[in-house]
Order: C-alpha cells, then sequence, then structure tokens
C-alpha cells in the first residue's frame, strides 16, 4: 500500500482504532494510514495486529500496536493512551471491536448474553469515555461508533448482538449531545451484513449459508456489504468534511434499512 504524502484527510491526526487487525478495522486502519493518520492499532489478539502495523510502518506510516480487551478497563485506557504518549494526543477514535453471535433467544445462555454486552457494549463505553477525557484535555476530537442494521432494526437470531449494538446507536446520539459544545464530535455507522472474515465463518456453521443467502436477498443491491465500503463511511465522519455532522448513525446496508 501507499501512504499519504502529507496531504490526506487525516493528515497530522492521531487515530486509535480498535479491533483493528481484522475486517472493518484493518480496512479503516490502511485507508486512514493512505489519508495520513498517524494510528494506534488496539485488538485483542496481539500477535493478528503487529503485522498489520509492520505493514504500515514499511508504507511509511506512523503506527503503533496495543493488545488489550477493551472490556477491561485498564486495557481500554491503555488503548487511548497510547496515542498521548506515541504521538502527543488522540484526535479521533474509531470504537469498532466486538463479537458477532447468530443465536436466537432460546438458545442463547445468560453467558452468552454477558459476554457480548460486554464487549460490544461495555466496551465502547470505556473506549468512549477514555477517549473523551483525553480529548477534552486536547480541545476537541471525533469518535465513530460501530453500530449495526441490528442497532436500529429488530433481525431474527441477534438476540445478544442486536439489543449490544442499539447500545451502540443510543451511545453515540447522548455523547454527541454531551460534548457537542466542548468541540467532541459522535457518530456511527450501521453496517449492514458484510463480508469479513467473522461473516465468512458462518459458511461452516449450522443456519450459517441459509442466513447470509437471506441477508443478500434482504439488501435491495442484491449482495453483501465489503469492509472498504464501510472504511469509507468511517473516513468521511472521522475528517473535517463532516464538521457540522454530529449524533448520526449512517446505515452503510445496500439499502437494508430503506425497505
Amino acid at each position: 500500500m501507499e501512504t499519504s504524502t502529507g496531504r490526506g484527510r487525516l493528515s497530522g491526526k492521531t487515530c486509535v482504532i480498535t479491533g483493528a487487525a481484522r475486517g472493518i478495522g484493518r480496512a479503516t486502519a490502511l485507508l486512514f494510514a493512505r489519508e495520513g493518520a498517524r494510528l494506534v492499532l488496539a485488538d485483542v489478539d496481539g500477535a493478528a495486529v503487529l503485522p498489520l502495523r509492520d505493514e504500515l510502518r514499511d508504507a511509511g506510516a506512523a503506527a503503533e500496536a496495543v493488545a488489550g480487551d477493551v472490556s477491561v478497563p485498564d486495557d481500554a485506557r491503555r488503548m487511548v493512551d497510547a496515542a498521548g504518549e506515541h504521538h502527543g494526543r488522540i484526535d479521533v477514535l474509531v470504537a469498532n471491536a466486538g463479537i458477532i453471535p447468530l443465536v436466537n433467544v432460546v438458545d442463547a445462555t445468560p453467558e452468552d448474553w454477558d459476554r457480548v454486552l460486554a464487549v460490544d457494549g461495555r466496551g465502547m463505553f470505556l473506549t468512549c469515555k477514555y477517549a473523551i477525557e483525553a480529548m477534552l484535555e486536547a480541545g476537541g476530537g471525533t469518535i465513530v461508533c460501530l453500530s449495526s442494521i441490528s442497532g436500529l432494526a429488530g433481525q431474527a437470531r441477534q438476540s445478544t448482538y442486536g439489543p449490544a449494538k442499539f447500545v451502540a446507536s443510543g451511545l453515540t446520539k447522548h455523547l454527541a449531545v454531551e460534548w457537542a459544545d466542548r468541540g467532541i464530535r459522535v457518530n456511527a455507522v450501521a453496517p449492514g451484513t458484510i463480508e469479513t472474515d467473522r461473516v465468512r465463518r458462518l459458511c461452516s456453521e449450522p443456519g450459517g449459508p441459509e442466513y447470509l443467502n437471506t441477508m443478500a436477498r434482504a439488501h435491495p443491491m442484491g449482495r453483501l456489504g465489503r469492509p472498504e465500503e464501510v472504511a469509507n463511511a468511517i473516513l468521511f465522519l472521522a475528517s473535517d468534511e463532516a464538521s457540522f455532522i454530529t449524533g448520526v448513525v449512517l446505515p452503510v446496508d445496500g439499502g437494508y434499512l430503506a425497505r
């Protein structure tokens, strides 16, 4: 990949991306690097995020990696603090880390519920909390949360994941109102079904192939989305081009929610 020559839309900005090793997080990291960002790549899988860091460094980007679990307060704080330690400040947080189980409410266990809410709900709360604390000291910043079509509308087999993404949508709107007058914008993207590694693995899970076929047909464009398509929307919301936009949950869903 080629990085920006300093004229990118994120030139000079320090960006923390959680869940950066794969899928939408990885696509966002690659795009942000091309747009001149200085990066902190955070992921629970430290071994998986290091090759991405090295790839970006080889291409000339300023990139650091942090391994940790966003649901653990000390880990979430370390992810945010790494931006200041390595790059002087934090300008952008992409709160992307999450897990996506496919289960109905009868089959789901209390432990399933707790695990999803810990990562997708509590983890987003913690990373946003610590990022906002740092952004207040820096004079402002931008947060982009990862919600989902499941965080705006009901879906079958999303009894744990969907409610967690409603948390993401709600947190986005409340934080946007709470901190707008302090120079902090908070928005979210709500992807449809995206061809990430996790979604591809559904093909080998019970009911997975049928679910994917149903979802592809449910998107009016007739296909699943690509991680790069979501990353482009995240870039827009993170950039100064969206300077008068806050509190938005932007669908990137091939028309799914417009049906």
